[in-house]
């Protein structure tokens, strides 16, 4: 192991950013994941900063109205947890400069976060980082340049030090193209230029379906700036054309990952004509354990108590809470089943109520109750449809369903704690790794899921949860899953829980010790740094590229983990 002096020092590019429920600037998973990262670089001292957007109005209040609908607010952010660094940098938006304030906190147990906003007295820009995720191409292109580029020239007017530059998808690949001109006017080549930058950049691909990956034409790309200084045919070489921001990740990287071993065999066959592209590894994501393990389940697991009691205390919070918020009282000697996450259609939410005539049954003799939440991005109407579907649900089953609107940080915690089970239903292979699980998992709620994203690596059926189907991918996939899960609850669940507590709990801590070993964010930042940020500055550094950053040390010299 090495010093932590002697480590790279490492620049985490991400437009979102979930630190905490007051600060709404993340829209889901991409975000609770960086906030997770920098709160864990932070545990283990490891030289880490994160780059981002300090969005004028929070990511949606989704509120449900007396027509079954999601509707959207769009609150203002208070900035008490941030403070302004006095330091501005300027970028070009279409032909004119835009000036970019710099913004930066550590209020919530995470490494220096930098936040760019360009809500600037005197300039009328302010529309670029006015909402996350919201607006047209144009808006997109905008956002980018300041994260981007912007970025970069924030790490220079700050005088920071950077050797490895994180892309965590493709939204930050204009701070490569912002590298290779530095360097270009420095008098290289641009295929000298991109060669060096190759050494300085790695990149994390989020998006399993070809679709979903991010593209823009050249002219829109060129007439906002951009081009920033390059060529078409600069810019082509890089991204392609239409030139894809995930492609411009790849060709501008040394090394990238995917985000579970799963997610790796299909970024790999999906990316595998691309020339040039850094190899794609596998590294699984993981959560920040102080942040969503609940300190009772903790102490129960480590003291090596019982944990039953524990669970039913934290269960019985989270059944007030349902309560307060919906007027619905449910049974806490009962089975609950929680479903919480982004609503999208290929999660499929409303999986487990296709077949009516098994599902019935279940929820009116009161053999299960379910909890969902989740948000639909502002603009999916399919999402939202989904939403109102399952509001639709609480309606038919009002003693055994319920709905909590406005999904955020403080919710995910009482829900991944609180629950007993917790479904995960997502159309294989598209779920590239799924963290709600995990968090499950952290407090002994057992895991019922199919075999995608991180599940697969995790999942010892009848031991620490439980799987449904077998893999399968094919057009009557739905079909074998939902019979699947039908088989499973029926078989395993419900009468484990019913009628072997003694076995429940068992499984509790092996779910536990599952997730502690294997998935937190800690055991994440020690692979990005052995596995990608290492080997990527060792030519540069000298650095060796076999030298290892050492979790289990720092553990022993009282540095958490988590």
């Amino acid at each position: 192991m090495i010093q932590h002096n002697s480590l790279p020092r490492v620049a985490y590019f991400c437009m979102e950013y979930a630190l905490h429920e007051s600060l709404p600037i993340y829209a889901g998973g991409l975000g609770v994941l960086a906030g997770d990262i920098l709160k864990s670089a932070k545990d283990l001292e490891l030289p880490l900063i994160g780059v981002g957007i300090l969005w004028r109005e929070g990511y949606t209040k989704q509120h449900i109205g007396p027509d079954n609908w999601p509707y959207d607010e769009f609150p203002a952010i208070y900035t008490s947890s941030l403070q302004d660094t006095g330091v501005q940098v300027q970028v070009q938006v279409y032909d004119r400069m835009v000036p970019v304030r710099i913004w930066k906190t550590q209020a919530f147990g995470n490494v220096a976060l930098y936040l760019l906003n360009t809500d600037v007295p005197g300039s009328d820009f302010g529309w670029i980082t006015r909402r996350l995720y919201g607006g047209s191409a144009h808006d997109r292109i905008a956002q980018e340049i300041v994260l981007g580029i912007g970025g970069v020239r924030a790490l220079r007017a700050l005088d920071l030090d950077i050797q490895i530059y994180h892309f965590n998808e493709g939204h930050a690949v204009l701070a490569g193209l912002e590298l290779i001109r530095e360097k270009i006017n420095r008098g290289l080549s641009f295929e000298e230029a991109w060669r060096h930058t190759r050494d300085e950049v790695v990149f994390t691909t989020h998006t399993p379906v070809m679709a979903g990956n991010e593209s823009h034409s050249h002219d829109l790309l060129q007439q906002l700036g951009a081009y920033n200084g390059l060529t078409y045919r600069e810019m082509s070489t890089v991204g392609g054309d239409p030139f894809s921001m995930t492609v411009a990740g790849l060709r501008l990287a040394r090394l990238a990952n995917a985000v579970s071993k799963q997610h790796g065999l299909t970024a790999r066959a999906m990316w595998q004509d691309i020339a040039e592209r850094a190899p794609i590894l596998s590294i699984t994501n993981g959560v920040h354990q102080r942040t969503w393990q609940n300190e009772d389940i903790k102490k129960a697991y480590e003291e090596k108590c019982d944990l039953w009691p524990a669970h039913q205390r934290v269960k019985k919070q989270l059944l007030f809470e349902i309560t307060k918020r919906t007027g619905k009282t449910l049974d806490p000697e009962k089975l609950l089943i929680g479903f919480a996450r982004r609503a999208t259609p290929y999660k499929r939410s409303n999986l487990i109520f296709s077949r009516p005539e098994i599902i019935s049954p279940l929820l009116e003799e009161g053999h299960i109750q379910l909890v969902f939440s989740g948000k639909a991005h502002p603009q999916d109407e399919a999402g939202k449809n989904l939403v109102s579907e399952l509001i639709r649900m609480t309606q038919t089953y009002p003693q055994s369903v319920v709905f909590l609107e406005n999904y955020d940080l403080e919710l995910g915690r009482l829900l991944t704690s609180g629950c007993d089970l917790w479904l995960n239903t997502p159309q294989r292979p598209l779920e590239a790794s799924g963290t709600s699980g995990m968090k499950a998992a952290l407090n002994g709620v057992l895991n019922l899921s199919v075999l995608d994203g991180w599940w697969p690596e995790g999942c010892l059926h009848g031991v620490n949860g439980w799987q449904f189907g077998d893999g399968y991918e094919g057009p009557d996939q739905e079909q074998r899953d939902l019979l699947s899960l039908y088989k499973t609850l029926l078989t395993e669940v419900i009468p484990t829980y019913y009628r072997d507590r003694p076995r429940w709990q068992r499984m509790m801590r092996a779910s536990i010790e599952m997730a502690v070993c294997t998935f937190t964010a800690a055991r994440m930042l020690k692979e990005y740094y052995n596995l990608m940020y290492l080997p990527t500055v060792s030519k540069r550094t000298g650095i060796k590229a076999n030298t290892t950053v050492n979790v289990t040390a720092m553990m022993k010299r009282g540095v958490s983990p988590s």
